[in-house]
Parts: structure tokens; sequence; C-alpha cells
């Protein structure tokens, strides 16, 4: 009977480990058009006031065309990289800015009156498999997507990262914003793991910025045309 025992608690040691997220990724967020993440036959609940936004925004204005950070679940067309701990989890972004956001683990809670920013207040746990990341403190700053759709600072954020396979990244985002979104909704995107060997290049968006002034016109897809998303490992 003790031995029984020993090996069912060994068992369930082993199955309550929490999988390791570290690594280099490519995608995983909102880049053209944040509806791409949706369920099929649903549609963003945007309020009028936020429609209104949405259509009077132009392509020079997007804070990622102007080496801001992306915001939550936007992502740059570049890898980034997962770097886990025990109290923190850090995401390392190539591109933009050489921004990082941080995931806080040890159990604390969000403030009481979060000083909005660019990425908020993440506060993260895991259950079973699952990566669970809740975000508030937002600023109204960054846009969703390179089609310009808005938030206000009333933003909130839950991500659920599951592992689908080895080399695959699932990132399930409930967005919640009263202020420009008449209901909850959730996207769904997938990150691709690099392959072995891969590493971040220096990637500095401020040195020589040439593009803004090229920027003409309505909000478009962006991108970058010489490595599309897919194509890690091609540097």
């Amino acid at each position: 009977m003790g031995i029984a025992l020993l090996f069912l608690v060994c068992t369930a040691m082993l199955g309550a480990q929490t999988p390791d997220f570290s690594g280099i990724y490519q995608g995983g967020g909102s880049l053209n058009d944040i509806s791409e993440g949706l369920k099929p036959g649903e549609s963003l609940p945007l309020r009028p006031e936020a429609r209104k936004i949405l259509e009077a925004r132009l392509s020079k204005d997007d804070p990622e065309a102007r080496c801001l950070p992306t915001g939550v679940p936007r992502i740059a067309p570049y890898p980034w990289r997962i770097v886990q701990t025990p109290s923190h989890i850090f995401f390392l972004f190539e591109g933009n800015i050489h921004s990082y956001r941080q995931i806080f683990m040890d159990g604390r809670v969000h403030p009481a009156d979060p000083d909005p920013s660019w990425y908020g207040h993440s506060i993260g746990h895991f259950e079973g498999k699952t990566l669970v990341v809740d975000t508030v403190g937002y600023n109204d700053l960054s846009w969703f997507d390179f089609k310009g759709h808005p938030h206000t600072e009333r933003l909130h954020t839950v991500e659920r990262y599951t592992f689908n396979g080895p080399n695959k990244l699932v990132d399930q985002v409930m967005i919640e914003d009263p202020g420009a979104y008449e209901k909850p909704f959730q996207v769904t995107f997938t990150a691709e793991r690099a392959p072995a060997g891969f590493e971040l290049m220096e990637y500095i968006c401020q040195e020589n910025n040439q593009d803004v002034s090229h920027i003409q016109g309505p909000t478009t897809i962006g991108g970058d045309p010489a490595r599309p998303q897919g194509t890690l490992g091609k540097h």
C-alpha cells in the first residue's frame, strides 16, 4: 500500500509540473486586423463612437509605425522571446523598440489605481498546462492592429496560452472594454516556435526611420514583405 501511494503521489507531482514556455516565437497576436482572430460568423461589437475613431484613422498615425509599443494583443511581424522564471515571465520583442513585457507570477494582485501604460499591469498563474495572464491598467494609445481598431483605458484582457503540439503556442484572448466595445469578445491566434539555434536580431526602429514620411492615406494592411509570418528561420 505504501509503495502504491508513493507512486500515485509522484505521478501527481509530475502531472502538476508547469510547462516551460521559454523560447523564440513569431506571430501569436493581431497584426493586420484583429477581427481575423474571431470565430467564423462573429464580428467586433464596436460602439458607434469607437467606429468613428476607426474610420478617421490614417496610416501615418499608427503608433507602431512610429516605433511605439504594439500593446496587447497586437504583435509586430518579427520574432519575440519568452523568458520564464518562477517569479516573472518576460516577453522580449525583436522589432519595434526592443521593448519588453513583464508578467508577475508571484501571487500579487493588481494595484488599486495602476498607472496607465502601453502593456498594462499583468499578473499570471497556471491552470494545468495553460498560462493565464490577466492585464489591466492600459493607456489608450496603442492600436489593436494595422487597421486601427481602438480601445480605451478601461481595457481588460485575459490571455490563455496553451501548446498545441511542440511548436504551436495558441493564445486565446478575452477582451473587455466597455468604453469602445458593447460586450466582451474573444480572439484566438497561434505563434510558431523557432527552430533550434534561432536567435533574435538587433532591430532599432528609431534608427534612420524613414517610413513615416512616406505613409499616406487610410489604414491598410502592414507587415514586412521581406519576411512575412510563417518564415521563421529565414533571416
